[in-house]
C-alpha cells in the first residue's frame, strides 16, 4: 500500500473510530490557521535528533503509549514532580526506562516560538510517535489533534496501569481491555512497536536463568538466543546493559518483529507470549503479519489511532502548557529526566 493510501485508510478509520463528542473535537486541520508549520517544526526537531541518538523514535513512540495508558493522551507523563504533583515518571513502568523527554522539550521550544500557546504537549506526542515510525520505515497517517494538557499527574494508575514485561497473555489482554483497546489485534499491533529499540537486561533476565521461579530458562527462548542473551546479560551483571528489541533490524520499523516471535527469539516475556501461548488468539495474528507486513502497517495505524483517542482533553478541557514538564504557573522542583535511560 503507497503513503497516500496509509494516510486515506487512516483518516477514514479515524472518523470511523469517533466514539464520543470529545473525540469529535479533534480535526486533522487543527492547527492549519494558527500554527500551520507544527508539524514540520516537530519533524526538523526529530530528524536532528535521529543523528545522535537511533534510539529516539522508539523512546517517543513508548513516551506517547505510556501517557495515553494513564489518564488518556494529555501529556501527564511529560510533568515533574511539584509540591502537589507526583510525577508518573517514577512509576514502575517508567523509572529508568522511558526517554526521549529532552527531544520533546526542544519541540516545545520550537514551536512557542513559531505559535506561543498554541500546539498542546499532548498533540506533540502524538505527532512526534506518528514521525519516528514513518522516519524509521513505517507507515505514515494523518493525525487527528486539538488534544489539550492536563494539570494532574498520577502515579498510581501509571502503577496500574503500564504493561510489565513479565506478564503472562492474559494479565496483558487485560491492561488493553481496561483502557478500552481490544485484547487481540489492537495488543498485537501496538506490540509490533517493540520492532525497534532497546531494552535493558533488568526486564526479561528472569527469563535466562529462573523463568517462573523455576531455576531453568524460560523454555519458549531459542536455545541459540538464549546463549547471547545469556553472555550479554550474566547474573549478577549490570542490569541496565542495553540490546535489541528486534534481533534482525533493530532502527527499522518492519514486521520482523513478529518474524522473530516465530523463531522464538521475542526479547521481552510479554512479546514472545502473544505466539507461543498455547490456543491464543493471538498467534494467528502474529502469523498473518509475520507474512505479511502490509497487513501489520494497516492495523497498526488503526490501533494507533485508536489508542490517541483515548480519553484526550479538548474545548476549555486542560490547558496548553508553555512548557511540558510544568502545569502553567507552577515551577517544577526539579527535572527528573535524568531518572529515566532505557528502550
Amino acid at each position: 500500500m503507497s503513503s497516500s493510501r496509509y494516510l486515506l485508510a487512516a483518516v477514514l478509520c479515524a472518523f470511523v473510530l469517533q466514539g464520543s463528542v470529545t473525540q469529535a473535537q479533534l480535526s486533522s486541520n487543527f492547527y492549519d490557521e494558527t500554527c500551520p508549520n507544527a508539524s514540520s517544526i516537530i519533524q526538523g526537531v526529530l530528524v536532528q535528533a535521529f543523528q545522535s541518538d537511533p534510539r529516539i523514535g522508539a523512546s517517543l513512540i513508548r513516551l506517547h503509549f505510556h501517557d495515553c495508558f494513564v489518564q488518556g493522551c494529555d501529556a501527564s507523563i511529560l510533568l515533574d514532580s511539584t509540591d502537589t504533583i507526583v510525577s508518573e515518571k517514577g512509576a514502575g513502568g517508567n523509572s529508568n526506562s522511558a526517554r526521549g523527554f529532552n527531544v520533546v522539550d526542544q519541540m516545545k521550544a520550537a514551536l512557542e516560538t513559531a505559535c506561543p500557546g498554541i500546539v498542546s504537549c499532548a498533540d506533540i506526542l502524538t505527532i512526534a510517535a506518528e514521525q519516528s515510525v514513518a522516519l524509521s520505515g513505517g507507515p505514515s497517517w494523518t493525525n487527528l489533534l486539538g488534544r489539550r494538557d492536563s494539570t494532574t499527574a498520577n502515579i498510581t494508575l501509571a502503577n496500574e496501569n503500564l504493561p510489565a514485561p513479565t506478564l503472562t497473555l492474559e494479565e496483558l489482554k487485560q491492561k488493553f481491555i481496561n483502557v478500552g483497546l481490544n485484547g487481540d489485534t489492537d495488543l498485537v499491533s501496538l506490540s509490533g512497536g517493540h520492532t525497534f529499540g532497546r531494552s535493558q537486561c533488568q526486564f526479561f533476565i528472569q527469563r535466562l536463568y529462573n523463568f517462573n521461579g523455576t531455576n531453568q530458562p524460560d523454555p519458549t527462548l531459542d536455545t541459540t538466543f538464549l546463549q547471547a542473551l545469556q553472555a550479554l546479560c550474566p547474573q549478577g551483571g549490570n542490569g541496565s546493559v542495553l540490546t535489541n528489541l528486534d534481533v534482525s533490524t533493530p532502527d527499522t520499523f518492519d514486521n520482523n518483529y513478529f518474524t522473530n516471535l516465530q523463531e522464538k527469539k521475542g526479547l521481552l516475556q510479554t512479546d514472545q507470549e502473544l505466539f507461543s501461548t498455547a490456543g491464543a488468539d493471538t498467534v494467528d495474528i502474529v502469523n498473518l503479519y509475520g507474512s505479511n507486513q502490509t497487513a501489520f502497517f494497516e492495523r497498526f495505524v488503526v490501533s494507533m489511532i485508536r489508542m490517541g483517542n483515548l480519553s484526550v482533553l479538548t474545548g476549555s478541557e486542560g490547558e496548553i502548557r508553555l512548557n511540558c514538564s510544568r502545569v502553567n504557573g507552577i515551577s517544577s522542583l526539579s527535572s527528573d529526566d535524568d531518572l529515566v535511560s532505557s528502550f
